[in-house]
C-alpha cells in the first residue's frame, strides 16, 4: 500500500510540474510579463522536480550489481 501512495503522490507532483510548465509558457507569450510571478513559478517547478526525484528514488532505488 505504501508504494501505491508514493506512486499517487508522484503522479500528482508530475501533473503539477507540467501545469506549471504550461503556465510559464503562457506567461512568457504575453509581454510584458510579471517577472516576479515568473520567478516564483520557476522556483516552484524546481522544488517539485526535487520532490519528484526523491519519490522516484524511494520507488525505484538504484541497485548496483
Amino acid at each position: 500500500m505504501r508504494v501505491s501512495l508514493l506512486q499517487q503522490q508522484l503522479v500528482a507532483l508530475k501533473t503539477e510540474h507540467r501545469d506549471l510548465d504550461a503556465a510559464v509558457e503562457v506567461l512568457l507569450e504575453h509581454r510584458p510579463y510579471d517577472s516576479l510571478k515568473l520567478q516564483r513559478l520557476k522556483k516552484r517547478k524546481l522544488v517539485l522536480k526535487d520532490q519528484i526525484a526523491a519519490l522516484e528514488d524511494q520507488l525505484y532505488p538504484d541497485i548496483i550489481a
